[in-house]
């Protein structure tokens, strides 16, 4: 799609929202599996059922100025995505994979917050009342989204600043999986 105006350029930006939104609803129930803390697994699974909204609120906007929702890759969520999972993968002790778990979380919500923000304004300008109102919804459960996963950081990152002391016996996360660690060395203590 050749870019000429700001209705191209708001087109072109839903089109990668909508991308977006489809590599999350990937990525959700996967970080909800890696959570150990029942809040996050909690708010995963919360906002799972919000990004089908978000999916079906921009299908309502491309119905209504009757456009394609595909044909756009969102390459800065499938980044932020890629390096969120290279730390699922790592092995870090509960505490620390969920600071890491939070940490991407909150950077694909400042990406989604940023976005939406922005397709909002053009709608606006562009006079497309009805589809700043759907946006404008998003941008709100975006924000939320990202105030939860902060009230719950304050309290899992104090006992990820901790986690070290514990890591030589500890529990370890891989792949979502608990594996005890260091048991031989834990029996010598």
């Amino acid at each position: 799609m050749k870019i000429v105006t700001l209705r191209d350029l708001w087109v072109d930006e839903l089109k990668d929202l909508y991308n977006a939104e489809h590599q999350i609803l990937k990525a959700l129930p996967k970080m909800a599996k890696a959570a150990a803390d029942d809040q996050l697994r909690q708010a995963f699974e919360e906002h799972l059922e919000q990004s089908k909204g978000h999916v079906e609120r921009l299908e309502q906007i491309f119905e209504l100025i009757e456009e394609t929702p595909r044909g756009k890759k969102c390459k800065g969520v499938e980044g932020i995505i890629a390096e969120g999972a290279e730390m699922m993968d790592m092995g870090l002790p509960e505490a620390v994979s969920d600071a890491a778990l939070i940490a991407a979380a909150q950077r694909v919500e400042h990406y989604e917050i940023a976005a939406y923000g922005t397709v909002k304004t053009y709608a606006e300008i562009l006079g497309e009342s009805d589809a700043a109102e759907l946006l404008e919804q998003t941008l709100a459960e975006e924000k939320a989204t990202d105030e939860t996963l902060s009230g719950i950081a304050e309290e899992v990152n104090p006992e990820a600043a901790s986690a070290g002391d514990e890591s030589s016996n500890g529990v370890v996360r891989t792949n979502g999986k608990s594996k005890a660690k260091g048991r031989a060395g834990a029996a010598k203590r």
